[in-house]
């Protein structure tokens, strides 16, 4: 009998509500994705604020369209109020929806702590205000930043166009700041970094993770699917009991 697809709902920060890229490249043919868009003006509080109460009402969208569990694919749109709102929002969009949720700050958590890592360099594109509240929000689950770097940048469309050269420099340059750390970590769901992530495991020999690929990794194994991909990085490549 053919395994069941698992169908995964995600809540993105940009209008045009497309399913991130990395989704399929990591999954195709195993899940089955499905996308509502926020439609933020900004990657900045202000652009935050105004649709921020939309969450709850995709997230139904999504369930009634199918979606198995719900994932808000977007970091700093979740942790940027802190660690308790972050929290009080995931469990809201499970209450409405009655099906496991999380989000892009979970994900991250779980996936550094899956790595291994404590001390951790960081790359953002994000503004001083998000850099700061990134750094308070890792730091109350246990991590400790050890460099932060950072384009500041607000446009959706700008980050998209950031270069795997560029994250590679950034990330680079805050792991030579780093003496100590246990890996390196890239923040912003809206860049595309798994040959960013490959590259810096190659040269540096150490665990690397990025939002997005752990947003993935971590609603396609709370799915109860297998979320390793080979090929895509260290977090990729462990196996571990798809969780219930």
């Amino acid at each position: 009998m053919t395994a069941r697809v698992p169908t995964v709902g995600l809540i993105v920060p940009p209008a045009d509500g497309r399913v991130p890229d990395d989704g399929p490249l990591l999954y195709q043919g195993r899940v089955r994705f499905l996308a509502r868009g926020l439609g933020i003006g900004a990657v900045a509080p202000d652009g935050f604020n105004p649709v921020i109460d939309g969450v709850l009402e995709h997230a139904r969208e999504l369930r009634r369209a199918g979606a198995d569990i719900i994932s808000l694919m977007g970091t700093s749109i979740s942790f940027y109020r802190g660690a308790g709102f972050t929290e009080t929002l995931r469990a809201a969009m499970a209450e409405v929806t009655g099906v496991p949720c999380t989000t892009m700050s979970h994900a991250i958590v779980r996936a550094l702590r899956q790595l291994g890592i404590r001390r951790v360099a960081i790359a953002t594109s994000y503004i001083d205000e998000l850099n700061e509240r990134l750094v308070e929000y890792l730091a109350g689950s246990g991590f400790t930043v050890t460099a932060l770097e950072s384009l500041p940048m607000t446009g959706i469309d700008e980050i998209r166009q950031v270069s795997t050269g560029t994250l590679v420099a950034l990330a680079s340059r805050a792991w030579e700041r780093s003496p100590g750390a246990d890996g390196i970590f890239i923040s912003c769901g809206g860049l595309l970094t798994l040959e960013a992530i490959r590259r810096l495991e190659d040269r540096f020999g150490v665990p690397v993770t990025a939002s997005s690929p752990a947003g993935f990794w971590d609603v396609v194994r709370l799915a109860g699917a297998d979320p390793c991909s080979p090929g895509h990085g260290r977090l990729f490549e462990r196996t571990e009991p798809p969780a219930s």
